[in-house]
């Protein structure tokens, strides 16, 4: 299995190369792809040192599968390359997940609308997987009828130029440029990806709509609101769930703690509950403070928090390259 990473020098870039090796991906060969400025450098998988080639030379190398975290731009340019070529696509951008012809993945949710001819997959937005991954269940059993989410997005959502900023802060640097508009440290900015002419944040948008078309439902409402906080790795969501059933709140915990991927941490007594502190490097998705909403009937409350830089990204998409193995899709 010949294994292209493109963009293998990018925050998500190094976090898919330690999924491919933890998860033991079968490898035989390794293409890190990245910039013209980095190609002969070396990157590190398994021990071992690999040169980094330009994309055109990744794309004449024939891969199997190639994972992209290059941005959207370059999966908009290079990715119909790489399909035309017979390869299979799992792109980390926001390029493809709204393209009708593309599915939009998250492997413990919707894996099974996959087949031999997706040669484009997207991988959803970071707040979106970890979202999904909640409401997938419980909308087959309660039916969603309302979903209000507000995120708590770590600054490694922006990328490495954010963690700077934000150490730079913690320790009195004045001499590292911004990347967001205001300081972040001791702040929390209502203000994740560019505004769009409805007042809404791109990021928001995408949380409003991904959902839908993983779950492949349309019929119920989601509005939310995205937050960017001083945090390093990990976001977190509280989320308000009307349906249209009655639900039974130790169900929900049954449901939730059999859902693979979902950890139920839910024992206020203890002060047992999710936090971005306890996420941090680990692939699961953590819930908890599950409560019913007392101003309205059959309203959940919840909170959930996960690793963005694994499942929110580089390790939901390398599960969606082990399910394509697994199923002789590639």
């Amino acid at each position: 299995m010949k294994v292209a990473v493109v963009g293998s020098t990018g925050m998500v870039g190094q976090v898919m190369l330690k999924v491919l090796e933890e998860r033991n991906f079968p490898v035989t060969e390794l293409i890190p792809v990245a910039s013209e400025k980095s190609v002969g450098k070396k990157v590190k998988y398994k021990q071992e040192e690999f040169t980094i080639v330009s994309i055109k030379d990744a794309i004449a190398a024939k891969p199997d599968i190639a994972i992209f975290s290059a941005g959207g731009s370059t999966s908009l340019e290079f990715a119909p390359q790489f399909a035309e070529a017979g390869i299979t696509v799992i792109d980390n951008s926001s390029a493809w997940r709204m393209d009708p012809d593309k599915k939009l993945v998250v492997p413990e949710i919707n894996a099974d609308v996959l087949t031999k001819e997706d040669k484009i997959i997207a991988n959803p937005n970071c707040s979106t997987i970890q979202l999904v991954m909640v409401l997938g269940p419980l909308n087959k059993r309660y039916d969603l009828k309302r979903v209000i989410v507000s995120t708590y997005q770590s600054v490694t959502g922006t990328g490495k130029a954010a963690v700077d900023q934000l150490n730079a802060e913690i320790s009195g640097d004045d001499s590292v440029s911004r990347v967001y508009p205001y300081q972040i440290f001791k702040n929390a900015l209502p203000h994740c990806d560019v505004f769009g002419d409805d007042d809404y944040t791109k990021e928001e948008i995408k949380l409003m709509k991904e959902p839908k078309k993983i779950l492949g439902d349309d019929t119920f409402n989601l509005t939310a609101t995205a937050v960017r906080v001083p945090v390093q790795g990990g976001h977190s969501e509280s989320v308000n769930i009307e349906f249209e059933n009655e639900f039974d709140l130790d169900e929900v915990r049954k449901i939730l703690s059999e859902t693979p991927g979902v950890v139920v941490m839910d024992d206020v007594k203890n002060n047992h509950y999710p936090m971005p502190l306890y996420s941090e490097g680990k692939d699961e998705v953590f819930v908890g403070r599950i409560r019913r909403d007392l101003s309205q009937p059959k309203t959940l409350n919840l909170w959930i928090v996960a690793d963005n830089l694994r499942k929110g990204a580089a390790t939901n998409a390398v599960q969606i390259a082990e399910y394509l193995v697994e199923h002789n899709l590639v």
